[in-house]
């Protein structure tokens, strides 16, 4: 009877996920891949023993509406390293505790390396030097995704009860670089309101100064994080201290990389309830 119950309980879950809207960002084809001619798949049998997407040519936005909305968005990007995207604990697991707390979420899937097998996790661990030679041309068009969601959801905030300045976005190690680099690069349209990269890859991020109205930023990492990715953060946090500008860093003693919503009895556990009283000290979790 409790084994019945909890796969009801499963099967629900599963099926609010089904029923969430789904959006493509762009009315064509996105521009600069029109040529792109991959198809997107899912992965559930991989070495990060979770659910994946990946060859993603047309981004969409899964929107997560809350039962009382607060008037806050938050777009959300999944990591994969540019070659697929950890679409549950990065992504729909991070939407489902935000509209817990009255954030209206969409989940970004932006535009991805190409895959020639079906299991992008062996392909890219076997890249080597040429990773960084796949990801660049690609990372442009995923950041371009990032700042278009964001312009997507400020237009359309009346229709999800949005105020038009409480518009963040945040992501996860590649989806952390797209993050990043929409806090770089912007128009008053896709203008970020906050931003929370979460152990994002620096080195990738389409970068230049730092703008003289930068938005607020949230940065977290874990020091043993096996890509060595842990001074990437520190190096955002400082570039944003220069100029004085709102920033808040956590270095945690231990959580890996790419932990996202995946408990482990470590202090990564509990990083997203950092992120909710950051976001609370800033006024974005109240009407």
């Amino acid at each position: 009877m409790k084994n019945t119950f909890t796969m009801l309980l499963v099967l629900l879950s599963l099926s609010a996920y089904a029923q969430q809207k789904v959006i493509r960002l762009y009315d064509g084809p996105a521009p600069g891949s029109e040529n792109w001619k991959q198809q997107e798949k899912e992965n559930n049998n991989n070495m990060w023993q979770t659910r994946i997407v990946y060859n993603v040519v047309n981004p969409t936005l899964t929107v997560f509406t809350p039962a009382k909305p607060n008037g806050t968005a938050m777009v959300i990007c999944p990591g994969g390293g540019f070659h697929a995207l950890s679409i549950d604990s990065e992504g729909f697991d991070v939407a489902k505790w935000l509209t817990a707390k009255g954030v209206t979420c969409f989940v970004l899937k932006y535009r991805l390396v190409e895959c020639k097998t079906d299991d992008p996790t062996k392909e890219l661990m076997a890249k080597g030097p040429q990773m960084d030679t796949d990801v660049k041309p690609v990372v442009k068009l995923a950041a371009a995704d990032g700042s278009a969601a964001i312009a997507y959801v400020r237009k359309h905030a009346a229709e999800y009860g949005i105020n038009t300045s409480r518009i963040g976005i945040i992501g996860f190690s590649a989806g952390g670089t797209v993050t990043a680099s929409t806090a770089f690069n912007y128009t008053p349209e896709s203008r970020p309101d906050f931003v929370a990269p979460i152990y994002l890859a620096y080195d990738w991020v389409n970068k230049k100064e730092v703008p003289a109205d930068a938005p607020p930023m949230f940065i977290l990492a874990a020091s043993d994080d096996q890509l060595g990715l842990a001074p990437h953060s520190v190096r955002l946090y400082n570039d944003w201290m220069a100029v004085k500008k709102s920033t808040e860093l956590h270095m945690l003693a231990k959580g890996g990389h790419g932990f996202g919503m995946r408990k482990q009895n470590l202090p990564s556990d509990h990083w997203i309830d950092l992120l909710g009283t950051w976001m609370e000290g800033l006024g974005l979790l109240t009407k």
